[in-house]
């Protein structure tokens, strides 16, 4: 992927439209969780530092094209950022017809894009008006990568540079790493409940790793493809056959799958279920895995540790019981001991990084939800075909 970045592009004197993702909750009209907000400070930041008046956007929830109710407007989001940056940001919400004024602060950030209306149909005209307001777009949302919006895409088409923020430059960097470009062996990790979620990554990474790790309800189903033991284990029958064809596609590669000798089994699902290890030719019709066992565990552990790349979406286990956890936190642990390239992502997965205390282990941490799983799925998503086809002109 070649595309222009922030740091490409000299700033000083120009208007930077910075489209950044501070799409955050609020509780009694405040910030309760500012971490995305955080996020985007860097590119905004070295912005100022280079001499560039900034207009920052953003999406805020899901509100109703044409209308702004009090729920939908981005003030909090400003005053927070106000806070972090030590200076005073306006909210302009008559940008349209008045246009934006730098004279009270070098910084304004617009009401919430999603109240435009063209916004998520991605109207041409409403991304020139975007456009109009500055001499150079700066995409440094990844979040919304999956989406073609006339704040994503249509202003980039229209505006007169395009170039990605430091967030978003770091994102396309690591996917590229872990994807394209990626050291050998490439050991993928994908887990959840239903194989159906996550079918098309699995068929697509199966085309490119050298181990596809698969844990959770997908575990199960491999497993029943295989003919093995799996009781009342969560599964889909009817993806069996899939399931057959992405382990046939790696066997012909010489690539594997690796399926469980031992695991940990329950006869309910609850926090008090009582857990116990067994080898899975001794899986009860009445019980449930809930977890990979130890010694399969440790297997996993040695294939980790000894990876270039890794992908990770997805913990192996239900580990938000403690008595269920063991597998996924012996994985954890082993990625952030690996000496190889390792990304990981998803909303369960950060769950599993922030319990197991690894953040800092992990070579990159994507906060993208949809539009990561995308990118593994092999689609092309348009802000990077944005960035790209930017790139010469």
């Amino acid at each position: 992927m070649q595309f222009k970045k922030i740091t490409d592009l000299q700033l000083n004197g120009k208007t930077v439209f910075i489209r950044t993702d501070m799409n955050v909750p609020l509780k009694d009209g405040k910030v309760s969780d500012d971490t995305r907000i955080r996020a985007g400070l860097t590119t905004i930041k070295y912005a100022l530092d280079n001499g560039a008046n900034v207009i920052v956007a953003t999406h805020l929830g899901r509100p109703t094209e044409g209308e702004i109710a009090p729920a939908d407007m981005v003030k909090p989001v400003a005053d927070d950022l106000a806070k972090l940056l030590g200076i005073n940001i306006p909210v302009i919400s008559d940008w349209q017809s008045a246009g934006v004024d730098f004279s009270a602060s070098k910084v304004v950030m617009l009401e919430n894009v999603r109240c435009n209306k063209g916004e998520k149909k991605n109207v041409d005209e409403l991304g020139k008006q975007y456009a109009a307001l500055c001499d150079i777009f700066c995409y440094d949302a990844f979040a919304t990568a999956h989406r073609a919006e006339a704040s994503t895409n249509a202003v980039g088409n229209n505006a007169k540079e395009v170039c990605a923020g430091l967030l978003m430059s770091k994102e396309l960097d690591s996917l590229a790493k872990a994807v394209a470009t990626p050291a050998k062996p490439v050991v993928a990790v994908v887990a959840g409940s239903k194989v159906s979620t996550k079918l098309t990554i699995l068929d697509n990474l199966a085309d490119k790793v050298d181990v596809l790790i698969v844990g959770g309800g997908i575990l199960n189903t491999f497993m029943l493809a295989k003919g093995a033991k799996i009781g009342a284990s969560l599964a889909e029958a009817d993806l069996v056959a899939e399931a057959k064809k992405v382990m046939d596609k790696m066997e012909a590669r010489g690539a594997k799958v690796p399926l469980p000798q031992d695991v940990v089994v329950a006869t309910e699902f609850s926090a008090n279920a009582k857990a116990i290890e067994k080898s899975v030719a001794n899986v009860a019709d009445n019980e449930m895995i809930l977890d990979i066992g130890s010694k399969f565990a440790d297997e996993l552990a040695d294939i980790l540790k000894n990876a270039g790349t890794i992908i990770w979406n997805g913990p192996v286990g239900v580990f938000e019981f403690d008595q269920f956890a063991n597998g996924t936190k012996v994985v954890a642990q082993a990625i952030a001991d690996s000496k190889g390239f390792s990304l990981a992502g998803g909303g369960d997965t950060i769950a599993a990084i922030n319990k197991f205390d690894i953040f800092d282990k992990i070579s990159y941490v994507s906060t993208a939800g949809g539009a990561l799983l995308e990118f593994l799925e092999g689609k092309e998503l348009p802000a990077v075909t944005l960035l790209t086809s930017r790139y010469n002109k």
